[in-house]
This record gives C-alpha cells, structure tokens and sequence, in this order.
C-alpha cells in the first residue's frame, strides 16, 4: 500500500496430509497485530517547505505548520521501519519483501526465509514467494511456530496482499482453506501478489 500523500508530504514432503479440522485453529490463533505498509521514501519537497516557511510571506504560518508536519511524518516513518530481515530480498516483489521482513520482525527464532530459486512454478523465480523455515517442524513447538506464522499472515493478507500459504498439507488463502496432499512440512510457503518489483526509493512499514 502506498501512503497518501497528506500523510507523508508525497512521500515439502511429508506423511499423512493433515485433516481438515486442524484448518481452524490455526485460522483462530491470529491475534491483534500491528498492521504493515509501504511508503515511498523520497518525502519529496522538503527543501521546498523548509524554504516557504521561512520566506515571510504571506501564509508563513500555515507553509511553517506543514514543514513541521514533514519533519513529524519523516521522524515516525524512521522509527517505525521495518528493518532488513533473514530472507534475501534480491530479486523480490515489494509485497513478498514486507512479508518477509514483518515474520522476521514477528518471530525471531525464524533463522532462515528462502527466497527467490529456480522453480518449474513462477512464484519464486518471479519473486511472488519466501518459504519460512521452521526449527524443529516436526516437534509440537515447531509445528506450533509453524501454526502461528500462517495466522500472522493471514491476519495481515491485505497488507501483504496475500495469495496463499502452504503448511503440512494445508492450502490456505484469505477465502478460506483446503487440507489434503499440499507438502510443505518443514516451512511455511508464502505468496503475495507482488506489487512490483522495488526502486530502491520504499520503506517498509509495521
């Protein structure tokens, strides 16, 4: 998502495929989370602003007011960064980058995202898919962090703009899921949409 400019001044393998009943606690776990977002980061027409409110002419205050505006919009968008996480972002899509930098910032016991390898399937060649690897997948804890990490992203499928998410044998989308025969049972397999590939010039915001 990109941020208005008010805001910003333009700124597997596996056994047995899991049954469907377990569908819906992982779906339940999703707790309240801090939404994710991109802006641009150019915060174009600071100098512009600076120079207005400081000309004396007429409307000073309100071209003085709107330069402090910037600054405040500038300050929060450098705090609430989302900093580089393990997955290798060459060659990603902006909104499989935010995705793999919110689970990074969201668990970070993840010690390993996959992104981008040749695949006869285009979502990772065209940088549309990570796979999270989960320590321990097939331990209670693992499959646990596992559970979690599909709620998260299913929590935030519109910031992400999510496609789907594969784990032990289950294909989840925003509409719903479907259990049976999907692998996937030593990480967790994410697609977004895209969005783009990056200009350098985003910020990726919780």
């Amino acid at each position: 998502m990109i941020a208005p400019a008010a805001a910003f001044l333009a700124a597997g393998s596996g056994a047995t495929p899991i049954a469907q009943d377990i569908v819906e606690p992982v779906v339940a776990q999703a707790e309240a989370c801090c939404g994710m977002e991109i802006v641009a980061a150019g915060l174009t027409g600071a100098a512009t602003l600076h120079k207005a409110a400081s000309t004396g002419e007429p409307g000073q205050p309100l071209q003085a007011l709107a330069a402090s505006h910037w600054r405040v919009a500038a300050d929060r968008a450098a705090r609430v960064a989302l900093p580089v996480g393990v997955a290798p972002e060459s060659g990603l899509q902006v909104k499989t980058i935010l995705a793999a930098r919110a689970v990074s910032a969201a668990f970070p016991e993840i010690s390993s995202i996959g992104g981008v390898r040749p695949d006869a399937l285009r979502w990772h060649p065209n940088g549309l898919a990570i796979d999270v690897m989960i320590p321990n997948y097939s331990s209670a804890e693992g499959i646990a962090l596992g559970n979690e990490i599909v709620a998260f992203v299913l929590k935030n499928a519109e910031r992400f703009d999510l496609q789907d998410a594969i784990w032990r044998g289950v294909y989840f989308t925003p509409g719903g899921a479907k259990a049976g025969g999907y692998g996937h049972y030593d990480h967790v397999h994410i697609t977004t949409k895209g969005g783009g590939y990056p200009t350098g010039s985003e910020i990726y915001l919780r």
